[in-house]
């Protein structure tokens, strides 16, 4: 048991960085607070986090090193990425101005009616569908875990991972919700869209000069 929480400490020394450091995750999260509200920023975190799950669940069957060695199916991978950032990205450049005219207290709810499966897909969708996490995942789990941990240890170690990014979010969410926050998007909410739209866009481009390693 010693051993397996020396793996799990080395993981997460590792995965802190990846999970504060700034991304399409991030900018999704982020939108998702100023634009839709709490709750839906909240639950956009949960389909985050979920899709993370995806990414330790078919490098820890094995599925992670067939990707990552198939150029096609890596093409595949990152092409859906690279569209579907592109379109959200287009889609927050054609937002027009969102007006709050609700007090502090209901923020908790959505601005726009946005349904929870909507919210959620939108997290999902924005971690599943990039290649990335495939040789992040890779790395990490063949440096630091052992081949004889057994998969149960390593999908522990997974939904742990999993649990500290909702954290993260969760709180970027709370944080980006706050009275202040809300009014200062409420002054600059088109600038914030059409800022969010370019950086969707930068990031599928980014994305699309990705190469299979």
């Amino acid at each position: 048991m010693h051993a397996y929480l020396i793996e799990l400490v080395s993981l997460m020394a590792i995965f802190s960085f990846a999970i504060i450091s700034p991304g399409a995750d991030l900018a999704m999260v982020i939108r998702q607070a100023m634009v839709h509200g709490r709750r839906q920023a909240i639950i956009t975190s949960f389909g985050i986090g979920t899709a993370l799950m995806f990414h330790v669940s078919y490098t820890i069957l094995g599925l992670g090193l067939i990707i990552s060695q198939s150029v096609y199916l890596f093409n595949i991978v990152k092409w859906l990425g690279v569209a579907y950032l592109i379109y959200i990205g287009i889609k927050a450049l054609k937002a027009g101005k969102t007006e709050i005219g609700v007090p502090a207290a209901s923020a908790e709810g959505s601005v726009r009616g946005q349904s929870a499966v909507k919210a959620f897909t939108l997290g999902f969708a924005a971690n599943a569908l990039n290649p990335k996490p495939v040789f992040f995942f890779l790395s990490i789990f063949s440096t630091v875990v052992s081949a004889h941990t057994p998969m149960t240890i390593k999908f522990g170690y997974g939904l742990v991972m999993a649990s500290c990014l909702i954290i993260w979010f969760v709180g970027v969410s709370t944080f980006m919700t706050t009275p202040r926050m809300r009014a200062a998007f409420s002054r600059a909410s088109k600038w914030i869209d059409r800022t969010s739209g370019v950086v969707f866009i930068a990031l599928g481009i980014k994305l699309a000069t990705e190469k299979a390693a």
